[in-house]
């Protein structure tokens, strides 16, 4: 039951009622785990969030978000090298790594390109939407997407071989 209460001031407030558990029925409530307390209601468990399928706009969403963070993280990384190491010491670790052997050297060209080719595309995508919402349809977006990953990854790939 809901009961507005007046308070100083003039401002309304709305109270819920509220279930007191018992000293005994809370100790047990801490006992049982989630899953014994829905075995025992005879009530089924909620499937946990890695069973579900996401959406790939889903994806493509979470994917720019980590990306912009890697990027944060590269440009402090280097701010803090230089500010460490004194000048020319963040050029002269990216050329120890780019003389550590192909595969290190082609490894860490993709963890810097493809962050910033992922989230450059994904905001010229959003710039699009902005000027066309028209676009903004779940196919369009769920399309858009799947260019989004994999002109990223091509463009990203190529840049491999700079």
């Amino acid at each position: 039951l809901r009961s507005v209460l007046r308070q100083p001031g003039g401002v309304n407030q709305v109270a819920r009622s509220m279930t007191v558990l018992s000293k005994q029925s809370a100790e047990e409530y801490k006992r049982n785990n989630y899953s014994a307390r829905m075995e025992k209601t005879g009530r089924p468990v909620s499937p946990h969030v890695t069973i579900y399928s996401f959406p790939i706009a889903a994806i493509a969403s979470i994917t720019n978000r980590v990306t912009g963070v890697a990027l944060s993280f590269g440009a402090v990384g280097l701010a803090g090298a230089e500010l460490v190491g004194g000048s020319g010491s963040a050029l002269a670790l990216m050329q120890t790594i780019g003389s550590s052997g192909t595969l290190v050297a082609a490894s860490a060209k993709f963890a810097v390109a493809f962050p910033c080719v992922y989230h450059y595309f994904g905001a010229l995508r959003h710039l699009a939407w902005d000027k066309t919402p028209d676009m903004l349809t779940t196919t369009d977006v769920a399309s858009s997407s799947y260019i989004l990953f994999g002109s990223s990854l091509v463009v990203s790939g190529g840049l491999l071989f700079f």
